[in-house]
């Protein structure tokens, strides 16, 4: 059967480009959101976060009638979750927005609807879910939870985008499927199906759950092998960009980017859920993890000693987002860095974030002022670099060569 009406819950960095995709394909999409500003923001046709080209796309769907969004869940026939799961004390998973999530639509949920969990989410998640559906909706069978016949069908299937390309990449990259059944897999396969051209790889829940969080597992330890690289090269004052550039001609070595640390929803947090799930095993993942976690405070030391070669220092941090050109700050090392750099009073405190329009809470009250690019330059004598926006990456030796610089991106490496 064709799908005529979807619901999208959470209206994010993945909700919303995925409502407003499905809605350009002439589904009806209703989006679903705790935020009224969010909520109102969408249905004027606007967006609330920075993601190329999604104003159009959200406009033309909102201005066709295919998209609109609400605060109270309808019916749908499938509903597609993508909600935050951060972790909570000691490094464990958070999965209360999943179960508000199951408590907001279970009391509009229909025999046959589809259910999805995009959310990353730890390896049993999935399952999780689908047994807070059963003890909200008893009248209904879900997969796994039931001795009758399952009516409902439920199915894990991660987002994997890249942010900046999130609507040229929920369109071309494949996709894994893993239904807690056959019909369920079948099922979320015809809705994907509907926007998606890249293949949809069927598995089950569990191995498509772990499957997201070895993807970024794999990136967060190589990632940590650089930082550490950083590190060392510093102490052996060595060029680390030359070096990785140098070591990367080797065909079968790759080497990622070191950093001010490791940012966003994913990567940083991703790795910590296998860690949670097999503490004593998950060896490498928790040491990458601390390496990654425990390179802000490096930085923090480069600027502290960069300071004190100024009787008046002025520190202009270059960036907050966690990665180049978008506005998501979540679990962000540049905005931690600015952050504890504000605490400690060490001088006047610059920030520079071409994607934001005001502090945001994290730096409310702490003496930090969020300034233009160009007056950064004039009044700082300390720059640190920690993001590399492209108008970062246009600087030139003439715009820096009378400050002291700590570049953790390698935007200055050449020079």
């Amino acid at each position: 059967m064709a799908f005529k009406k979807v619901s999208v819950i959470g209206l994010g960095y993945i909700g919303l480009p995925t409502a407003a995709v499905i809605a350009s394909r002439g589904i009806e999409v209703i989006g679903i959101d705790v935020s009224e500003k969010a909520v109102d923001t969408v249905n004027q046709g606007k967006v609330h976060i920075v993601e190329p080209d999604l104003d159009m796309v959200v406009q033309a769907a909102v201005t066709m009638g295919k998209l609109r969004a609400s605060l109270i869940p309808e019916p749908a026939e499938a509903f597609m979750i993508a909600v935050p799961t951060p972790f909570k004390e000691g490094k464990k998973p958070d999965l209360s927005y999943i179960k508000k999530s199951a408590e907001a639509i279970a009391p509009v949920l229909e025999k046959g609807n589809l259910i999805i969990l995009e959310s990353t989410s730890p390896v049993g998640a999935t399952e999780q879910l689908s047994q807070w559906l059963q003890e909200l909706r008893p009248d209904l069978s879900f997969p796994g939870q039931s001795s009758q016949e399952p009516n409902m069908h439920v199915a894990h299937c991660p987002e994997r985008v890249l942010p900046g390309r999130v609507l040229e990449e929920l369109v071309s990259n494949d996709r894994i499927i893993g239904g807690m059944s056959k019909e369920c897999s079948e099922k979320a396969i015809e809705l994907y199906k509907t926007f998606v051209r890249g293949e949809c790889i069927v598995t089950n829940a569990r191995t498509a759950e772990m499957a997201k969080l070895t993807e970024n597992s794999f990136r967060d330890v190589n990632i940590a092998f650089a930082n550490e690289l950083s590190i060392i090269c510093d102490e052996l004052k060595i060029n680390v960009w030359e070096l990785i550039a140098l070591a990367n001609r080797h065909p079968r070595v790759n080497i990622l980017s070191p950093g001010p640390g490791v940012g966003g929803h994913c990567i940083a947090v991703d790795p910590w859920f296998i860690v949670d799930s097999a503490p004593k095993t998950a060896k490498m993942i928790r040491l990458a993890r601390e390496i990654n976690d425990n390179k802000p405070q490096y930085v923090i030391e480069k600027v502290k000693a960069a300071a004190d070669q100024f009787k008046r220092p002025v520190i202009a941090c270059l960036g907050l987002a966690f990665k180049p050109d978008i506005d998501d700050l979540r679990e962000s090392p540049a905005l931690d860095i600015t952050s504890q750099l504000a605490e400690m009073n060490i001088g006047e405190l610059l920030a520079v974030e071409p994607n934001i329009h005001q502090l945001p809470e994290k730096l409310a009250g702490k003496g930090v002022e969020l300034v233009s690019l160009a007056e950064a330059l004039e009044r700082a004598n300390v720059l640190l670099v920690l993001v590399d926006h492209k108008p970062f990456k246009a600087l030139t030796i003439n715009d820096v060569n009378t400050k002291v610089v700590v570049d953790t991106r390698g935007l200055f490496a050449h020079l």
